[in-house]
């Protein structure tokens, strides 16, 4: 995020919240679409597989919203810690939610491959949704043992005081830094050897399988291929700091374009690949969309036919 907004002139600070703002709208529009279409169907409802999806998807909603809104927010005013507390209680742990979703996303299609009699059983609505909990109280835990760390070494001005709300900003002591540091790399090795495992796995089982089975363990390949490709690009949001700095110290004069533009490629486009990868991707879901929207368009002509019809015969009467 953009957090040099007093080198920025008025024209500047307009463009880029107008981009931000144009952008977050879109992609929430798009996401927005597949989210409609899952609760307008109950087949999606009742697959663990797209609760599993929905949810990435409508985390990533609420992650780009309060991005944008934090980002336009520091261009119009300064918080003070409580309201910056409140904000960052959400924004923190739905940034961190993402790769732990894709790992359950990627076990659930090695379950229905390589443990296809055991999936009805194993992966059910009822545990998609625990595991979901799950992933929210792992996601948040974090977030308070910051907060106690905060409370714990900082002096009581610092919470009656405007601040940069800004992560990085606000828990900047040196045991944030140790224990963001540890979080970070416990979560992604993790999810990593998560996707590597369940890759080969289903990798050797799509060698082994023939037929239909074998075009299933194709297609499950491929996801968790881009699972990795999405993780990948998660981790951006985490080392763009690092990359800041070496641009900025290259080029200092366009240190407001660098992270503007750090925060475009790591922040808010990447909330459009949930859609691309997998709702584009998925047979069922595209279908339902084309239907869904085809029917939309031919009713709206079917109305605006019946409106003009009348019309017309009428003026062929009257000549």
């Amino acid at each position: 995020m953009n957090s040099s907004t007093h080198q920025d002139s008025l024209h500047d600070a307009y463009t880029k919240n107008f981009i931000s703002f144009s952008l977050g709208c879109f992609i929430n529009v798009v996401n927005g679409a597949f989210v409609y279409i899952y609760f307008k169907n109950q087949v999606f409802q009742r697959d663990p597989r797209y609760v599993l999806y929905i949810h990435l998807v409508i985390n990533d909603m609420i992650l780009l919203t309060l991005s944008v809104l934090l980002q336009i927010i520091m261009y119009t005013t300064a918080l003070r810690f409580t309201p910056c507390c409140i904000l960052m209680f959400i924004l923190i742990p739905t940034s961190k939610i993402s790769p732990l979703n894709l790992a359950a996303m990627a076990v659930e299609r090695y379950i229905a491959v390589c443990r296809p009699l055991h999936h009805a059983q194993i992966c059910t609505v009822q545990r998609a949704y625990a595991l979901i909990a799950l992933i929210w109280g792992v996601s948040v835990t974090p977030f308070f043992t910051d907060l106690f760390i905060l409370l714990a070494t900082q002096p009581p001005s610092f919470f009656s005081r405007p601040i940069i709300c800004y992560p990085s900003y606000v828990f900047n002591t040196p045991y944030h830094k140790t224990h963001s540091v540890v979080v970070q790399v416990l979560r992604f090795s993790f999810v990593f050897l998560t996707l590597i495992i369940t890759y080969l796995k289903i990798f050797c089982a799509a060698r082994a399988a023939s037929g239909s089975n074998q075009a299933s363990a194709r297609n499950a390949r491929n996801t968790i291929l881009l699972h990795g490709v999405q993780l990948l690009i998660c981790m951006l949001s985490y080392i763009s700091p690092f990359i800041n700095i070496i641009l900025v110290a290259i080029s200092p004069r366009n240190t407001t374009k660098i992270l503007f533009g750090s925060f475009l490629l790591t922040g808010v486009l990447p909330r459009l690949l949930s859609p691309l990868i997998y709702g584009v991707r998925d047979k069922k879901f595209s279908s339902h969309i084309r239907l869904h929207f085809c029917r939309k368009c031919h009713s709206s002509v079917e109305k605006r036919v019946n409106r003009t019809g009348p019309r017309r015969r009428s003026k062929r009467e009257f000549d």
